[in-house]
């Protein structure tokens, strides 16, 4: 297995040198991290390598929170339940579906809510691992490489947008510029080269110091292309972020750029490419915007704790386990999950107020 994922790693190596060649010696960063992630057979999603888990015993990378926890999946299906009756729909479908453990909770709680559950996956491996993992549920399951024309559906996403390739942008000397890979032959590895750029934060960034930081092109194309095929339904997007004013901060000048592997964390994804994820945290005023330049309504943006507690997650663990209580609790704890994450739900057509933004609703910070 070693091997093979060491030989995964020079061919994914060689395929982003090809690349560097054929554009003069230079990536912007979004297409390295698209390559780094996503080249067919070799990225470090597409390669089907085990990624989420609890432990790096198990070869995991990272934990996500229908991992840690199935009272997630639980909880947001109190959400989607509520959502699919508003909208008069039948249908979910799943962006990000990994091993495919939210998608499992979901469909246990909804029962016959739901008459068909659709997950958009790209990689085969993946597809393979969720079949796996939802074989009792037959042919309610459904998997596709590309996005319907037309969706009636209650969309769910959790941690997709933050995988998403970024742009980074660097202010040095009063000067920005776009960073950007090269090789180096020196070193016989990937480089930093910064390109003076037209390019801009969406706000600007007070004071005169270097600064570095992240737009987001991809993920707001994203949410337009969804948002337009969306013709009746509602989307719950899950991920760790800010808003615009937090996001763009002047003292957050280091960026939000972040890689896992083995559960331990670092921020240089020029290393060990192929071998450990890369995520920025989400912009989510920009989530915002993309959806409405489509047409969409904002229905609620909170904490993860706030969309949980209000989804009724106390109820659900009322005769819990102490084990599966403490579990749960790292959902909603301030420490660990339930603030940095956060929750947006969007919607066609009048807008209304579900379930999990009852209490707590900071839609007024976008």
């Amino acid at each position: 297995m070693e091997t093979q994922a060491k030989s995964l790693a020079t061919a994914l190596q060689a395929l982003i040198k090809a690349r560097l060649a054929a554009d003069g010696g230079w990536l912007p960063f979004d297409r390295f991290m698209a390559l780094a992630l996503y080249a067919p057979g070799l990225g470090y999603y597409a390669a089907g390598q085990g990624q989420i888990g609890r432990m790096p015993e198990q070869g995991s990378d990272f934990v996500t929170a229908p991992e840690m926890s199935s009272y997630f999946g639980k909880a947001l299906a109190c959400s989607v339940t509520e959502a699919l009756a508003h909208t008069q729909t039948r249908a979910v479908l799943e962006f990000g579906a990994g091993n495919g453990t939210l998608a499992a909770q979901l469909l246990d709680a909804l029962g016959d809510a739901v008459q068909s559950y659709t997950i958009v996956e790209v990689s085969g491996a993946l597809r393979e691992r969720q079949a796996q993992t939802l074989a009792a549920f037959g042919s309610r399951v459904q998997w596709i490489s590309e996005l319907p024309d037309n969706i009636r559906a209650v969309v769910v996403g959790n941690e997709v947008l933050d995988a998403m390739p970024v742009k980074l942008l660097q202010r040095t000397a009063g000067v920005w510029h776009e960073r950007g890979v090269a090789w180096d032959n020196t070193t016989s590895g990937f480089a930093w080269q910064d390109h003076p750029s037209d390019e801009r934060p969406p706000l600007a960034i007070e004071g005169t110091h270097d600064y570095l930081t992240e737009i987001h092109p991809q993920a707001q194309a994203f949410i337009r292309s969804v948002g337009e095929r969306l013709q009746s339904g509602a989307m719950f997007l899950i991920d760790y972020g800010f808003p615009e004013a937090e996001y763009y901060h002047a003292q957050r000048h280091m960026g939000t750029l972040m890689c896992h592997q083995a559960h331990r964390s670092d921020s240089n994804p020029l290393l060990d490419v192929g071998h450990k994820d890369i995520t920025a945290h989400v912009n989510f005023t920009g989530v915002a915007l993309a959806a409405q330049d489509v047409g969409l309504e904002v229905l609620g943006y909170t904490s993860q704790a706030h969309f949980l507690l209000n989804s009724g997650l106390l109820g659900l663990l009322e005769n819990a386990s102490i084990q599966d209580k403490a579990m749960a609790q790292k959902l909603i704890s301030e420490h660990e999950m339930g603030e940095l994450f956060k929750v947006i739900a969007l919607g066609r057509g009048e807008a209304w107020q579900p379930l999990g933004f009852v209490q707590g609703d900071r839609t007024h910070r976008l």
